[in-house]
């Protein structure tokens, strides 16, 4: 069987943000689980690591390796929907905008998703890919049962009621437990939201920011560096009907990305016009008001390519976060012109969760591709680290193995199961190894 499965030899991969590469030996794209199983095993035989790549959005080296690379794009497809139970039995490799795509024919959707979805799955679910919404978790809370092909080859099926023991250590592993084949999960039905865009004054914004958070069922925010204005978006449910979404879409083509990226090569060539480009960039927000089925609005096309450091913080961190990074970037005059995005995430109970054990605030620092991002950066992680930031696993960031270990208690016992599915380190790299090991 090892014999049949595409392989490519000799090729260089690239992760989307262009921040990682790597030729692997090999790169191996299996189509079933069996095919899965069969190449663990054989790496195994022969003493190679492997990492997993789905759509290759973590910003970090997570993927990285020179022996095999696996591809799960092979391994994609909807399977059963159970309406009475609301479960959906999905393919590890499923593209999350292929899942909401099924979902919606079907009357169905995820409850919660990010802000963008093209990633894959599994790729979502390990690295604790998460939307916005406190009454929601992360896309790993909605995981009912799942099952992995572990070091030794064999397919482990872990859920509250089958090997438990397990499962809430697979719900965040970043691929180092195994690789994440077959995912059931809860689905709701599809409603219809009204999403709704306006700039408000950060006087304002800042008095009524509990409001906002509570009120609506999803609610994110943009700030603006060197700029008193902030960009709310909200989602809440509406009797409306589904409206096209043309102009919507052409509208976040043109400003989000073509027209943000001319800003943006101005702001590479003449790093000083950032503090005046953000200030117009927040100026051009306008307000919009649309119905439309959720699957269709949660996410947004990212074509503008740039790097990303994101921190997740106790909710009632929030105010006092804020204060410091307009009162940081206003003194050190880091010459950045991206929003710095805003969202809330729900307390949960998984290991190695940014959110457990506590309602969150996530915020979300980008410097444009080719500009100087090291000292704004640093900057931003001091500030989140005074606030018991915990790193988003698929964004950049400089925590040690030791940092680690005081921000997520549970550590300890995710490493002790690492060693008991994975004794040889069969799926780490040298990433990894320098967070874990």
């Amino acid at each position: 069987m090892f014999s049949m499965i595409k392989t490519v030899k000799g090729r260089t991969w690239k992760n989307w943000a262009r921040t990682c590469e790597s030729t692997p030996e090999k790169i191996l794209y299996p189509s079933s689980i069996e095919e899965v199983s069969s190449i663990v095993k054989e790496a195994s035989k022969q003493k190679k690591t492997i990492r997993v790549v789905g759509a290759g959005h973590s910003f970090t080296s997570l993927v990285k390796t020179e022996d095999w690379l696996v591809s799960l794009d092979s391994l994609s497809g909807i399977g059963q929907i159970d309406e009475e139970n609301s479960t959906v039995t999905v393919l590890g490799g499923t593209r999350l905008f292929q899942l909401g795509e099924a979902l919606g024919r079907a009357g169905y959707a995820q409850e919660n998703l990010g802000d963008i979805n093209v990633q894959s799955l599994a790729g979502a679910i390990s690295t604790g890919t998460h939307g916005t919404g406190l009454e929601f978790g992360n896309l790993s809370t909605q995981v009912m049962e799942l099952s992995l092909v572990t070091a030794s080859g064999e397919i482990l099926t872990v859920s509250e009621k089958q090997n438990p023991h397990y499962f809430k250590a697979c719900l965040v592993s970043l691929g180092g437990l195994g690789i994440i084949v077959k995912v059931k999960l809860k689905m709701i039905k599809s409603l219809v939201y009204e999403y709704r865009s306006e700039k408000v004054r950060y006087s304002k914004f800042e008095q009524q920011l509990d409001h906002y958070i509570t009120a609506n069922r999803h609610f994110e925010f943009y700030l603006f560096p060197f700029s008193d204005i902030v960009q709310i978006k909200t989602m809440n449910v509406t009797d409306r009907k589904p409206q096209s979404l043309s102009f919507h879409h052409f509208n976040n083509l043109f400003l989000e990305n073509y027209l943000f990226f001319i800003l943006s090569e101005i702001c590479r060539l003449f790093p000083k016009s950032s503090r005046s480009i953000s200030r117009l960039s927040s100026k051009a927000v306008g307000s919009t008001a649309i119905a439309a089925n959720s699957h269709e609005l949660f996410a947004t096309p990212r074509l503008v390519k740039f790097r990303e450091i994101e921190y997740c913080i106790p909710l009632h961190h929030f105010k006092s976060a804020l204060q410091e990074i307009r009162k940081c970037i206003e003194t050190k005059q880091h010459q950045v012109h991206f929003p710095i995005e805003c969202r809330t995430v729900k307390a949960d109970d998984i290991w190695l969760s940014p959110s457990y054990q506590r309602d969150s605030a996530y915020i979300a620092f980008h410097m444009y591709k080719g500009m100087p991002y090291e000292e704004y950066f640093q900057d931003m992680e001091l500030i989140m680290k005074k606030y018991e930031g915990r790193p988003h696993w698929g964004k950049m960031h400089n925590q040690s193995k030791e940092e680690l270990l005081s921000l997520y208690p549970k550590l300890p016992d995710f490493l002790t199961i690492r060693k008991e599915l994975d004794p040889q380190g069969t799926f780490l790299n040298d990433y990894m190894k320098r967070l874990w090991i």
